[in-house]
C-alpha cells in the first residue's frame, strides 16, 4: 500500500506509521489496523513486514519501548523515535540521538525563519515539521536492519516524505551500506532489474487502471534504477537475510498522488553470487 505525507496540526506520525511501514520482510501480512487504532511511537515500538514478492506494508506493535520524543510549538512539530533492538547498541543508540538531535536543531531553525518571513511579508505561517520512527525490517544475530520512514513539512504545497536505512554490523558495531556487501552494482542489477521492473509496473496498472501506460523509455512511464532507491535487506527465515527490498519515494516513479512504492526480491542464486565471498554467509536462497 502506498504510504501518504503527515498531515498538519495532528498526530501525524504514528497513525501514517503504524499503517504503511515498510514492508519488506519478515511476516504474514495482516490487515491493517484503523488509524484511530494506532499507538503512539512513545509507547510502542512497531515492526513490519510481509511475504510476498511484491512489498505489502504492515506493522505489528511491539510491548517493548525504544526511545522516542515528541514536540509541538507554534513553529514546528517534531517527532522522533527508535525501537528496543536499536536501543541496545550502544554505538547505534549514538549515532541515532545525534541524528536525532541535528534534525531538531534544522527544523527549529529553519522553521524560525519561516515564522519571521511569514511575519515581515504579512502571509499565513504554516507549521514546519519533520517526523520519523526507525522501524526495525530484520533482527538477525550479527546483523540488524532498520528502515524510516521520514516526513518533512516545510510550509509549502503538501509535506514531502521519503525513506532511510540503517544496517548495522552488530559483531563491528558500526553501520554499512548494504550495496557495499555486493561485488558490484551491475552484477546485483542483473539479477534483479527484470523481476524489480516487472513488479514496480505491476503495482503501477494496480494504481493507474485503465489509464496504465507501461514499458517506455522516459517519465513515469519507465522503470527505475532500483539501485538508486532507499535498499533494505530483510528476513523472513530470521536466519539470515533471504530478502532484498526497495522503497521508492514519490515522484520517483509516479507523480505524488501516486505516493510510494515498495518492490520486495527474494534472495536468488542470481543474487546470492552477486554478494561479496567474505558475506555470503549473512545470506541465504529463499
Amino acid at each position: 500500500m502506498p504510504l501518504m505525507p503527515p498531515p498538519r496540526h495532528s498526530a501525524l506520525l504514528p497513525a501514517l506509521m503504524t499503517l504503511a511501514m515498510l514492508a519488506a520482510c519478515n511476516r504474514q501480512p495482516a490487515t491493517p489496523a484503523p488509524a484511530s487504532q494506532a499507538a503512539p511511537p512513545d509507547t510502542t515500538t512497531t515492526t513490519a513486514s510481509a511475504t510476498t514478492s511484491h512489498a505489502s506494508a504492515q506493522a505489528t506493535q511491539s510491548s517493548t519501548a525504544g526511545h522516542a520524543v515528541k514536540e509541538s510549538t507554534d513553529a514546528y512539530e517534531f517527532s522522533y523515535s527508535w525501537p528496543a533492538a536499536a536501543d541496545a547498541q550502544p554505538a547505534l543508540r549514538a549515532r541515532l540521538a545525534a541524528d536525532e538531535a541535528a534534525q531538531r536543531a534544522t527544523l527549529k531553525h529553519d522553521a524560525e525563519q519561516g515564522q519571521k518571513e511569514a511575519a515581515r511579508d504579512k502571509y499565513p505561517f504554516h507549521a514546519f515539521g519533520h517526523w520519523q520512527e526507525w522501524q526495525v525490517v530484520a533482527d538477525l544475530p550479527d546483523w540488524l536492519s532498520l528502515s524510516s520512514l521520514v516526513g518533512n513539512d516545510s510550509g509549502g504545497a503538501h509535506p514531502n516524505y521519503g525513506y532511510a536505512a540503517i544496517l548495522w554490523d552488530k559483531r563491528a558495531g558500526q553501520a554499512r551500506n548494504a550495496l557495499d556487501l555486493f561485488t558490484a552494482r551491475a552484477a546485483l542489477t542483473g539479477a534483479i532489474h527484470a523481476d524489480f521492473c516487472k513488479a514496480l509496473d505491476a503495482q503501477r496498472a494496480k494504481k493507474r487502471g485503465s489509464h496504465a501506460s507501461l514499458g517506455g523509455d522516459s517519465g513515469f512511464d519507465a522503470c527505475v534504477d532500483p539501485l538508486a532507491q532507499t535498499v533494505i535487506l530483510g528476513s523472513r527465515g530470521k536466519k539470515a537475510f533471504d530478502r532484498i527490498g526497495f522503497l521508492i519515494a514519490p515522484y520517483e516513479a509516479g507523480p505524488y498522488a501516486e505516493g510510494s512504492y515498495e518492490v520486495t526480491l527474494p534472495v536468488t542464486p542470481a543474487v546470492l553470487a552477486a554478494v561479496k565471498p567474505e558475506w555470503r554467509g549473512a545470506f541465504a536462497v529463499q
